[in-house]
């Protein structure tokens, strides 16, 4: 039997409110992560680490940085028809924006008619994991399943975060129930506690997919969103099976970062999945060059550390510095740096600070994200009082993380 065609689409729609100020002027996809790279490397990494070579990003809100990355860094061979492409809402079929996630593939089915796979791939554009699509498409053709949805174990008592998948116990493969956020969360019966979470990605047959999103559009009462309608449509047939992560074997994974899967869809966990990076034995590796994150290569010198004017030494310790970064007498702690960084004598704890910032002498940095160009003045401090903070504007989390927004200045 020759092997199917897949199609892959990653959705990157959505606003990503929640991680404002990040998302004032880029969509969400497109914000920067762990120093050199965008959110959406991750799912655009995984899918061409599987072996698929035609896939689309379908866009809409604030796409400009996201499209440009795309078209600079991910350019596959035309000559085997490979692409990634991205794909604004284009209205096909009317004047209007995508409604929901099913809403924007059903805008969208001339990319899957065109293609004619047998196959298609829906994944999120904003989380951080890794996974081989090719060992979950072989289980999804194995079960003969209208959709499969890609499940992640987590602790019961985060339920009332996730969609939760529950299963048949006739079939544990077998979709019983999707619910969204319960409180009442029964655990998995090989490990009562935990449940499955949905990761946002599924394997459809192409003309499965093509048949459920063109009823969906024509239900008035219906989300038209793919967690939220198109799933529970199948699992309501019987038709749902679920894919959990811990039967995907990614080469050069560790025992420690196997299974990790983040949604950085708030200012807490993007800071919380930084700090995942930066130890000696990380949850999540970077450096796993059996199935590497792809991103731009900037055309920059390495990162440098030197003496400050007055001769003092700095250290870095427990951190990521990207290239083009230049630290004089600075002491960085627990931090992930972005390209292009310049610093003297300043002290960065426990902080995210993206491309081109400018941090003076003798300035503080303490538990922060600084978005791109911002410049913290000499001796200001960022962080360490929250007051302060708020007075001048910069957005504070209730467990105390400052966000500085692009292009601003510290004083």
């Amino acid at each position: 039997m020759a092997s199917p065609k897949i199609f892959g689409i990653v959705l990157a729609g959505g606003e990503g409110k929640r991680l404002m100020p990040l998302t004032v002027d880029r969509a969400k996809p497109g914000v920067p992560f762990a120093g050199g790279y965008r959110l959406i490397d991750f799912a655009l990494s995984n899918l061409i680490n599987s072996g698929l070579r035609q896939v689309v990003v379908l866009t809409q809100y604030k796409s400009h940085s996201l499209d440009r990355h795309i078209s600079q860094t991910w350019r596959l061979s035309g000559m085997l028809n490979a692409y990634v492409a991205s794909v604004p809402a284009q209205q096909r079929v009317g004047k209007r924006w995508f409604s929901g996630s099913a809403d924007a593939i059903f805008q969208s089915l001339n990319l899957i008619r065109d293609e004619k796979p047998d196959i298609v791939v829906v994944v999120g554009a904003d989380h951080v994991y890794r996974m081989d699509f090719r060992q979950m498409i072989d289980a999804h053709i194995e079960n003969g399943a209208g959709v499969t949805v890609a499940g992640i174990r987590q602790p019961i008592s985060l339920a009332d975060q996730f969609g939760v998948i529950e299963t048949d116990p006739a079939n544990p493969q077998r979709i019983a129930a999707f619910r969204e956020k319960p409180k009442d969360a029964m655990g998995l019966a090989d490990s009562p506690h935990e449940i499955l979470a949905s990761m946002g990605n599924y394997v459809f047959d192409a003309d499965v997919l093509i048949d459920a999103v063109t009823r969906d559009a024509d239900l008035d009462n219906s989300d038209h969103d793919m967690g939220g309608d198109i799933v529970p449509a199948f699992v309501d047939r019987g038709e749902a099976y679920v894919y959990d992560l811990n039967r995907n074997a990614v080469p050069g994974s560790t025992d420690r970062d196997k299974y990790y899967w983040r949604d950085v869809g708030t200012i807490e966990s993007f800071f919380d999945a930084h700090q995942d990076l930066i130890s000696a034995l990380p949850v999540f590796n970077l450096y796993n060059a059996e199935w590497p994150i792809f991103t731009q290569q900037l055309n920059l010198p390495p990162a440098k550390f030197v003496r400050d004017a007055s001769g003092e030494v700095g250290a870095v310790v427990d951190s990521i510095v990207s290239l083009g970064s230049v630290l004089s007498g600075t002491h960085v702690e627990r931090s992930v740096l972005g390209s292009g960084v310049v610093a003297e004598s300043a002290r960065i704890v426990d902080s995210i600070v993206f491309d081109k910032a400018q941090i003076g002498a003798g300035a503080v940095v303490q538990r922060a994200i600084l978005d791109k160009e911002v410049v913290v003045a000499p001796g200001a401090q960022v962080g360490v009082d929250h007051a302060a903070d708020r007075a001048r504007g910069f957005t504070v989390t209730e467990t105390g993380i400052v966000v500085v927004g692009k292009g601003q200045t510290v004083t």
